[in-house]
């Protein structure tokens, strides 16, 4: 069955990681379908969402590759939002209500205290028309609230299984605010219906408004929709994941340098059966998905994690895989024989600069005192070109017999003098990209 699923986030702030894995199983679905996907922006929140968290939000989709069929906002659907309201109202499943916001809070403060859930009491269905009219000429603006039907709102959901809500256990939602502006819950159940949602992945925060969603599409008389809450996102440490700690804004995530297929290798495989490991296409993910793989445990989001999956991906990456980001770097000399020789000493694909750096431009290498006359008969052994991977061995077996050099008193000096640094790639594989006129310049040098 081909699927149409949605990403709504709202635009007052950027992605995180929590946010991407929810686009992300949506995204999936529709993909391994051949439906489609839609990226609707939730901003009826009108002084909290702008155009640069927007943008923001289309920026971090399109890198990671999560491309979407069709795109909505929101802000632009009001009309159909107050048809529906009035269609609501005409059935007599809307009702006005006037609490203050402190008087709901001490509502729900008295019923836990009596260990009762915290569900609205309906007392506004029993207000007359002269008390709503004294209640307005007191200044007070009514809000409308769902008539939900009494009787046990039963779904399956496709990760935990069957969900069932008796009556008076979930209060009756709030559909339209004083201001006139609709809710999540209205807004949402009315783009799911004229869009043709067919899949509702997300948190597991919203099993309850789920339940409601699905009273209130029944009563548009919308097609059901299949529903799937994961668990979200911890720390290592087990608490809630935190944005003000950094490592998960997606927006980081890219200035650090990690790769788009690294990160969702992480999140795709993060809290499922399968293992968590580098994949070099998104198909593997798509055709890999399955709810039936989904913990119900929350899993726990570490950024160090993804890093080092994110060097792994890296060591087993082809230049292609690697080229768009390269060229994004300003690294676009870079060929294939030399990318096979750095990337398995690669953290982020901009680390290839730093040896791009010490293969092709001078460095100032420094060498301990007692080193400098090893290093001065290492240069005056130095083969003449051609050059292969085999000059290395035989250069330094040369250096060996007169100096009398081994094991890392050997080697360790030439590495610092040639490239400055005490760790690398196979300098069999270096040598001949360094060059001769290159690797005597920094002998001569690093002997001064």
């Amino acid at each position: 069955m081909s699927a149409v699923t949605r990403f709504a986030p709202s635009p007052t702030g950027r992605l995180h990681v929590g946010n991407i894995r929810t686009a992300l199983m949506n995204w999936l679905i529709a993909r391994q379908a051949g439906g489609t996907f839609i990226l609707r922006l939730d901003d009826t929140d009108a002084e909290r969402s702008t155009d640069e968290f927007a943008d923001g939000i289309r920026d971090d989709m399109a890198w990671l590759g999560l491309t979407w069929d069709s795109e909505a906002r929101q802000s632009e659907r009001m009309a159909r939002y107050e048809a529906a309201r009035a269609q609501l109202a005409e059935m007599g499943r809307l009702y006005a209500c006037y609490e203050t916001p402190e008087e709901l809070e001490t509502q729900r403060r008295l019923l836990r205290a009596r260990g009762l859930p915290p569900v609205y009491d309906r007392s506004a269905l029993a207000l007359s028309d002269d008390d709503k009219a004294r209640l307005e000429a007191d200044g007070r603006q009514p809000y409308w609230r769902f008539l939900l039907e009494d009787k046990p709102i039963v779904f399956e959901d496709l990760i935990r299984g069957p969900v069932s809500f008796e009556p008076g256990h979930v209060s009756d939602p709030v559909l339209m605010r004083e201001n006139g502006v609709p809710t999540y819950t209205l807004a949402s159940a009315v783009d799911d219906i004229e869009m043709g949602v067919t899949h509702v992945v997300r948190g597991e925060d919203h099993v309850a408004n789920t339940a409601v969603q699905i009273d209130l599409i029944a009563a548009l008389g919308g097609a059901p929709v299949r529903f799937a809450h994961h668990p979200l996102l911890t720390e290592a440490s087990g608490e809630g994941l935190s944005k003000r700690k950094g490592g998960a804004s997606i927006a980081e995530l890219r200035d650090e340098g990690l790769e788009p297929l690294a990160v969702l290798s992480f999140l795709g495989r993060l809290g499922t059966s399968d293992p968590i490991e580098p994949l070099h296409t998104v198909q593997a993910l798509i055709d890999g998905f399955a709810f039936s793989k989904i913990s119900r445990n929350p899993p726990r989001y570490d950024p160090d994690e993804l890093r080092a999956l994110n060097a792994k991906w890296l060591h087993g990456a082809s230049l292609a895989d690697v080229t768009q980001h390269l060229d994004v770097l300003g690294l676009g000399e870079i060929d294939e024989p030399f990318w096979l020789a750095v990337r398995s000493n690669l953290e982020t694909a901009a680390d290839a600069g730093t040896w791009w750096s010490i293969c092709h431009r001078p460095t100032q290498p420094v060498i301990a005192g007692d080193d400098k006359d090893f290093i001065a008969t290492a240069a005056g052994l130095l083969p003449d070109e051609p050059w292969d991977q085999e000059t290395w061995k035989a250069w330094t077996a040369a250096v060996k017999e007169v100096s009398g050099r081994k094991g890392k008193a050997l080697f360790m000096p030439l590495r610092l003098a040639l490239t400055g640094l005490d760790h690398g790639p196979e300098l069999k594989v270096l040598l001949p990209m360094i060059g001769r006129e290159r690797a005597l310049a920094r002998l001569e040098g690093a002997k001064a």
